[in-house]
């Protein structure tokens, strides 16, 4: 065995950093696991706002971000960050991609030795292209065998309801991604684990911005089948980036890929989503950003994954176009005709 053994790591203190939706969402998933594993287990949430953080203790409710659900008596808030990190063996990263290094940095000093890092972040660093997973590891020093990530089809309020979703844990550890899988397996919510992380993280990564192409489809009322091919397309974009980057081909047709990337792409609770259909609908990027509670990632890591494309000589259409909408270079109206503008070739030839 490695570093985690993983029927003998079952975390007793977790710490979540991040109280927005997905953070409490799987801070949830973990005080319900636990549950029906009968296991003890304390979760902590640090939050920047107060009156999150008070709500969370006083009522188990975050009404900001999951209305009415109840959370377990199991999960506290707090927002200082030394207090939660106390003696926590299992931590688990949900803030905002492009402010995680900073953080990490007034952080480290405060992670228990022997803590494992699980990050819910789906992003690309800007000016670096680094994705979350290896942020972790520069700012924390720590060897890849503890540094893990979760993605999927996960719509954090559909999780909070208990609607089932499976999920995958990737580290490039199989053993501590078991282990960490063991710790977030609830009665509604099902982890598989892989050793790609960077396919997995990837899968992540662009579905944000395919996201964003669909919802600004939608916005300007185009069909189905307009959707329909941005996705799948956007599925081959996803991929030939995830091949580039050592990633590997079956992790784009499982979970962390092709259903991420339909879920992200179709529901309404998707931020991506939404903030393309605002856009579509010919809202300013500083409108969108006023109408939503919540980041979407898209939003700020497309010209990261257009930049990081570029480098590998990657081709994506859809993501430069997205970018270029962005950027003020391209008008909603003249997306459309743009997002499958690509010589014709076989559909297999990526």
């Amino acid at each position: 065995m490695t570093l985690i053994e993983s029927p003998a790591f079952v975390p007793t203190t977790v710490a979540v950093l991040g109280a927005g939706s997905w953070g409490t969402t799987f801070a949830k998933i973990l005080a319900d696991a636990a549950t029906a594993a009968g296991v003890e287990r304390t979760i902590r949430i640090w939050g920047r706002r107060a009156e999150v953080v008070e709500q969370i203790n006083s009522a188990h409710l975050n009404e900001q971000y999951l209305k009415d659900i109840e959370l377990p008596a199991s999960i506290t808030a707090s927002t200082d960050v030394e207090e939660v990190l106390k003696d926590a063996s299992l931590v688990v990263l949900a803030v905002p991609a492009q402010s995680l290094r900073p953080q990490l940095r007034d952080w480290k000093a405060l992670l228990a030795p022997d803590a494992v890092v699980v990050s819910l972040m789906k992003g690309l660093e800007l000016g670096t292209d680094a994705r979350m997973s290896e942020v972790i590891a520069q700012e924390l020093g720590l060897p890849e065998s503890r540094v893990a990530v979760v993605s999927g089809p996960n719509l954090a309020m559909e999780i909070a309801r208990e609607q089932p979703t499976a999920s995958v844990v990737a580290c490039s550890d199989a053993d501590t991604a078991a282990a960490i899988a063991l710790c977030c397996t609830a009665p509604y919510f099902r982890p598989y684990t892989s050793t790609d992380v960077v396919g997995v993280e990837i899968g992540g990564i662009v579905k944000n911005v395919i996201a964003l192409a669909v919802g600004i489809c939608e916005g300007r009322q185009m069909g189905d089948n307009t959707k329909a091919s941005v996705i799948t397309r956007g599925l081959a974009e996803t991929s030939r980036l995830a091949l580039a980057l050592g990633g590997e081909a079956h992790t784009m047709a499982g979970l962390a890929g092709l259903g991420d990337l339909v879920a992200t792409c179709s529901s309404a609770l998707s931020r991506n989503h939404t903030a393309g259909r605002l856009l579509g609908e010919g809202l300013s990027l500083e409108q969108v950003a006023e109408e939503m509670t919540q980041t979407a990632e898209g939003i700020k890591s497309g010209p990261a994954v257009h930049e990081l494309a570029g480098k590998l000589n990657v081709e994506m259409p859809i993501t430069a176009a997205v970018v270029a909408v962005l950027e003020g270079r391209m008008s909603v109206d003249d997306l459309g005709p743009r997002l499958l503008a690509r010589a014709l070739k076989s559909e297999g030839d990526y």
